[in-house]
Order: C-alpha cells, then sequence, then structure tokens
C-alpha cells in the first residue's frame, strides 16, 4: 500500500513522502518503508511531525528553495493512526485541502488493511513484544473515541510487555459502556484471564445486561474457567443524554474526578469483590457529570510501583500529574498519552506491575435538568486530467 500511495503522489507532483505510524507505547514515529518512501524514526515530542500528531493539526515546514514540505495527521476518525509527509514546490489552499483529504484516505487504508498483513504492526513495533502483549494487543478497541456528547482516550503500559491489564467500550445510542480490567499475575496466564474478562463482559453487553447482572455474569466464568484465579474490574455506564455516570468498582482504586484542570475527588463507595471468588453482590454507585468534566479510571499498577527506599509512587503523585496535563485541556489522546509518560518518568522507568489508564470526558449538555433530582450527587471525595498539487 505505501509505494502505491507514493506512486500516486509523485503523479499529483509531491516529492520526499513518508508514512510515519505511531510505535506501540506512543514515543516515536515510524516510518513506513517501500518503494518511493522516505523518512526516519523520529520523536513524537520533539519533531514537526510529531506536532502535527499530538495536535492534529497540519504543520507546514518552509524550506529554503521556496518548497513547502507538509506533516498531515493521519486519523480514522478520532483515531490517531500517525503521519503523512510529503515535499510540494508551492502550497496554496486548495493544495492544503486536497493534501487532509489524502492523509485520511491513507488513515482508511491502513485500519483497512491493517487485517490483512503485518506491515503495519511490524512498522509500529520499536522493541520485542511478549506474547502476552501480543494477545491482549488482539483485544483492544481503538484507543481513542470521540464525538459531540463524549470523548475518550486509554493506554496500556508497560506496552510491549502488558500481561493482565486491558480495556474495553462501546457507544451505543447515547451510553457509553466502559470497562477496565486488571488480572490476577503476570504474563501469559494472566492475559489468558483477561481476554475471558473481556469476552464476557463484551457478551452480556451485548445481551443488553444491566450492570449488577453484567458483573454476575463476569464473575461466574471467572470462576469456572480459572478457579482460584481472578480479575479487578471497573465496569460503568455513561448516560449522555442525563450526564448520569454509574459504575462498578470490583477491587480498583477509585476513579478520580477532575473539573477545570482539577482534581474535585474520588468517584468513591463500597468496592465489589473482584470477578472469579463467586457470588458476590455487586454495588452500583452513580453520580452525576457537569460538561467539561473528566474521569480518570485507573489501575493499582499506576499508583503501587515502588521507589528508592520502598515508598509507593502513590496517588498524591497521580492527582498531582493529572492536574498538571489536565491545566493545558488538551484532547483526551494527548492528556492520556502525556500522562503515561509523566508517570513513567516519575517512577524512573520502573514498570514491575501493568497499569491501565483510561480517561473520559462528558462534554454534553444533560437534556433535563429535572433529572438530577432523581440521581445521587457525589460527594468531591496515474497522471492525465487529474488534480496536481502545489500547481
Amino acid at each position: 500500500m505505501g509505494p502505491l500511495v507514493a506512486q500516486e503522489i509523485h503523479a499529483v507532483g509531491g516529492s520526499e513522502i513518508a508514512i510515519f505510524l505511531q510505535d506501540y507505547d506512543q514515543v516515536h514515529l515510524q516510518p513506513l518503508e517501500g518503494e518511493g518512501l522516505v523518512g526516519q524514526r523520529v520523536l513524537i515530542d520533539a519533531s514537526l511531525a510529531g506536532r502535527a500528531f499530538t495536535t492534529d493539526t497540519p504543520v507546514e515546514e518552509d524550506l529554503p528553495d521556496g518548497s513547502v514540505r507538509m506533516y498531515l495527521p493521519m486519523l480514522d476518525g478520532s483515531d490517531r493512526i500517525g503521519v503523512l509527509s510529503l515535499r510540494l514546490p508551492a502550497v496554496n489552499d486548495a493544495d492544503r485541502r486536497l493534501a487532509q483529504r489524502l492523509a485520511g484516505l491513507v488513515a482508511d487504508l491502513i485500519v483497512t488493511k491493517s487485517g490483512y498483513t503485518d506491515t503495519f504492526a511490524r512498522a509500529r513495533t520499536a522493541h520485542p513484544m511478549s506474547v502476552a502483549a501480543h494477545l491482549l494487543r488482539r483485544t483492544l478497541p481503538p484507543l481513542t473515541m470521540t464525538n459531540p456528547d463524549v470523548e475518550l482516550a486509554g493506554i496500556l503500559e508497560p506496552a510491549y510487555r502488558v500481561g493482565g491489564d486491558s480495556f474495553d467500550y462501546a457507544m451505543n445510542d447515547h451510553v457509553l459502556h466502559f470497562g477496565v480490567f486488571d488480572a490476577m499475575g503476570h504474563g501469559l496466564e494472566a492475559a489468558a484471564v483477561a481476554t475471558v474478562v473481556i469476552a464476557a463482559y463484551r457478551h452480556g453487553r451485548l445481551s443488553g445486561s444491566d450492570l449488577p447482572e453484567l458483573y454476575a455474569a463476569m464473575d461466574r466464568v471467572v470462576a469456572e474457567a480459572f478457579p482460584g484465579r481472578f480479575a479487578t474490574a471497573q465496569i460503568g455506564r455513561l448516560d449522555t443524554k442525563r450526564g448520569e455516570l454509574k459504575w462498578i468498582n470490583a477491587g480498583h482504586p477509585a476513579p478520580l474526578w477532575v473539573r477545570n484542570g482539577r482534581v474535585i475527588g474520588e468517584l468513591a463507595g463500597t468496592v465489589t469483590r473482584p470477578v472469579g471468588f463467586g457470588g458476590a453482590v455487586a454495588h452500583v454507585q452513580s453520580v452525576r457529570l457537569e460538561p467539561g468534566d473528566r474521569v480518570l479510571i485507573f489501575t493499582d499498577g499506576v499508583v503501587e510501583e515502588r521507589l528508592d527506599g520502598g515508598e509507593q509512587f502513590g496517588e498524591a503523585r497521580l492527582r498531582r500529574i493529572l492536574e498538571q496535563t489536565s491545566a493545558e485541556r488538551l484532547p483526551a489522546a494527548e492528556a492520556v498519552r502525556r500522562l503515561s509518560h509523566a508517570l513513567m518518568a516519575a517512577r524512573y522507568g520502573r514498570t514491575s506491575d501493568d497499569a491501565s489508564l483510561l480517561l473520559i470526558e462528558y462534554k454534553g449538555s444533560p437534556q433535563d435538568d429535572e433529572l438530577a433530582t432523581d440521581i445521587p450527587e457525589a460527594g468531591p471525595t496515474g497522471r492525465g486530467n487529474r488534480p496536481r498539487l502545489g500547481s
């Protein structure tokens, strides 16, 4: 696919074509190789291609000979695929519009063809990946989802060695369904448990089960399939018409509630037993969110890492870093990417346990303010006639 894209861009006046894909830990942009393609691996945080990637905005570089190099974010809907780079002798507004459409088309091609080839996965892989990580990666939905009412982004770390953590979501009509999971242990066995948990979650969700029934089904499946093992989980639903968030916390740290760039509290409440012990009663919690509110769901690997001297990383550090990244009002995808890397740096690169982050932003306005009365309020606990670019 890459050489064909390069051939077509050459035919309409472009040169020096590069297709960059983000690596799995979202640190580098990796060049796709092939005839007619150029490019070298670059840091996302220290390159013009990276700027286009992180801002979802085209970036132009004026070159000494008067030509222009364009860096165009490749987006599949809201999911960030990478960056298309090309050089043009000159650029006008028509060129810009056509180039952006081309970048979107290339993104669509990559997503579509990824199910039939390993080319793109190889390009994205910057380090050796464990079998467990391969298994879990296959279960993940797109890392980012955006619509007018809600925005969501998630990330797993360590990206190439994750073993038991995962997440899932679905937007059905006006309701966002989500789940974050952490299977007991590490490696392939934990990954196997996690995949079964996700399968049970999706099965129940597709069947229309409410949250308690969904929890019970997950609990029963794990107990029967993996006796003696368990998984913590956080499952929930956000009604974007009402602003109502309901969830069951089965053994995770309490999510953090962010408003106007500040952590205003935890989404606390009675914690339900992890899935796999069998027979537990699920406790459903609910709050009403305001437009602009964000909720960060995370697994214990984020805060329980031990630093020098045995001290835990702790939730206070997480809150501080979350507020630092939230103050800039970055899109959820970039906020989660920066938050993950800031946490990794603050833990001095230590990753003795898996860690998952899922950030949800409620953007819609409640349709009926009277609905607030029945929702408990939680305290803040080819050539020819083709168009030509650059002409």
